[in-house]
This record gives C-alpha cells, sequence and structure tokens, in this order.
C-alpha cells in the first residue's frame, strides 16, 4: 500500500475530499507565511522581556507577583485544548459527521475560555500587588508579552465561534473546511508559544 504524500505540513483532508483538499495547498501555504511573521512579533517581546526582568525599578518581581500553580493549570488547559482541537481536526478529515466535529470545537471554546478567565484572575491579583504596566520596564515588558499570547487565544475563541455559525449555516463546505484547518494550525502554535512563555517567564522567573 502506498502511502499519502503531504502536501503542506498540518492537516491534509485527503483525496476523499476532492477540490477541498486541492485548494487547501495554496491557502495553507501562504497562512503559514502568516504565522512565521508572527512568530517573529512574539520573538521580539520574548526578546524584550528577557533583557528587562530584572528592571524591576525597586518595585515587585517575579516572586512576589507570579502564581505558578494558576500558570501550570493555564498549561494544563492549553494542553487539553489541543488535544481536543486535534480530535475536532480528526473528525473533520475522516468524516466522523457534523455533530462530533462541533461537539469538539465547542469544547476547544470552553477550554480556551477557561483559561483566558484564569489568566484574567492573575492579572487582578497581580494588579492588587501594585504589578501594573507603568510601574518598572519589568512589569511593561511582562504585560507586552503574556496579554499579546491571551488576545491571540481570544481571538482563536471568536474565530472558533464563528466556524461553528458557519457549519450549522452552510454546512461543511470548502470555506469551512479552510477555516478549521487554518485555525488547527493557529491554535496549536498558541500552544507552542504558551509552552515558551510557562518556561521563560515563570519556570524561570521563579527559580
Amino acid at each position: 500500500m502506498s502511502q499519502q504524500v503531504l502536501k503542506h505540513p498540518g492537516l491534509n483532508l485527503g483525496p476523499a475530499h476532492g477540490k477541498d483538499d486541492r485548494a487547501a495547498e495554496n491557502m495553507m501555504f501562504g497562512f503559514w507565511v502568516f504565522l512565521m511573521s508572527d512568530a517573529i512579533l512574539f520573538g521580539m517581546v520574548f526578546a524584550t522581556y528577557v533583557t528587562s526582568v530584572h528592571a524591576t525599578a525597586g518595585g515587585p518581581g517575579p516572586h512576589a507577583l507570579y502564581d505558578l500553580k494558576s500558570a501550570f493549570i493555564e498549561t494544563l488547559l492549553l494542553l487539553a485544548s489541543s488535544f481536543t482541537f486535534g480530535m475536532a481536526s480528526l473528525a473533520l478529515k475522516y468524516k466522523h459527521g457534523k455533530p462530533r466535529l462541533i461537539g469538539w470545537m465547542v469544547l476547544t471554546l470552553v477550554l480556551g475560555m477557561v483559561f483566558l478567565g484564569f489568566e484574567l484572575h492573575d492579572f487582578s491579583s497581580m494588579f492588587a500587588k501594585g504589578g501594573v504596566p507603568s510601574r518598572s520596564g519589568f512589569l511593561s515588558a511582562f504585560f507586552d508579552l503574556v496579554p499579546l499570547h491571551g488576545l491571540h487565544v481570544a481571538a482563536g475563541c471568536i474565530w472558533l465561534i464563528c466556524l461553528v455559525g458557519q457549519i450549522l449555516r452552510y454546512g461543511l463546505d470548502t470555506a469551512t473546511k479552510l477555516g478549521i484547518m487554518r485555525l488547527a494550525l493557529f491554535w496549536h502554535f498558541l500552544d507552542i508559544i504558551w509552552i515558551a512563555i510557562f518556561s521563560v517567564v515563570y519556570l524561570t522567573g521563579l527559580t
């Protein structure tokens, strides 16, 4: 049995999807270019944070502000959401039906929103301890990096809601399938960025 050749990194729908599979090739390449530009953006804010982590200006530092337990829970939530989106991708590729696909997408949405709830609670706790962005270079860099990722997750949640609406309204047409494929790459990308944030910001900051 010959193995199917992958046309592009990420989900490949396969010949069973006909023109939808062929339409994905150029679209997914363009989206990879976008993700590379987004990676450059995150690289710059990571570099800013690393060079500013000790610039506390006499204000509170990582040990006074970070909640490692909460950050760990957020990590588990994002990892779980990456798994559920992977299951949604498989449901799309192997045509498991709209109910199962929507179910996995909704579960991903719930996990993403819970993640955002934990993150907003962390920011609120930091504000209560005097950890506001204007207090020091360290805090300015922190609130340049971590909320930027949170905004991306929020955008992903909105995108998920829109895609579920598209599926319910139009079914699994070409545009909807390509949207799911692009969002899958975007969501897994955010998971990788968060692992870097958890490692560089929280774990390193508390050692």
